[in-house]
């Protein structure tokens, strides 16, 4: 073989391999852009959830009893608040705080009684 269908051998390699490799970045570009595109905000309403906890467990006029309560939480509710009211003094992810949109964020009350 002549040196130069050799090289246009090679030549004609390297393009088949540039192109591999643009079609394989292009993809990649293209299925992170569409994985961008599917995030969606939800409305989680946390104001109103921890309006709706205070009001069934510790408002003056709960909804549901202390027995109800230990039932649900297996502690009474002073000692809940005890640990609720040491947590969100000491340990600062239990604080509250605003988030990126200045909403604030989940109270204390409504971090310690998720079951995450």
């Amino acid at each position: 073989m002549s040196s130069s269908s050799s090289d246009e051998v090679e030549e004609r390699l390297e393009e088949i391999f540039e192109e591999i490799v643009e079609d394989t970045y292009n993809e990649i570009v293209q299925s992170q852009t569409n994985k961008q595109r599917r995030h969606a905000y939800i409305e989680q309403n946390r104001e109103a959830g921890h309006d709706r906890l205070w009001n069934d467990y510790f408002s003056e006029d709960y909804t549901f009893s202390t027995q109800l309560f230990r039932r649900r939480f297996r502690m009474n509710k002073e000692l809940f608040m005890r640990i609720v009211d040491g947590l969100s003094e000491n340990v600062p992810f239990f604080q509250q705080r605003r988030d990126a949109t200045g909403r604030l964020g989940l109270s204390p009350l409504q971090k310690c009684t998720t079951a995450k």
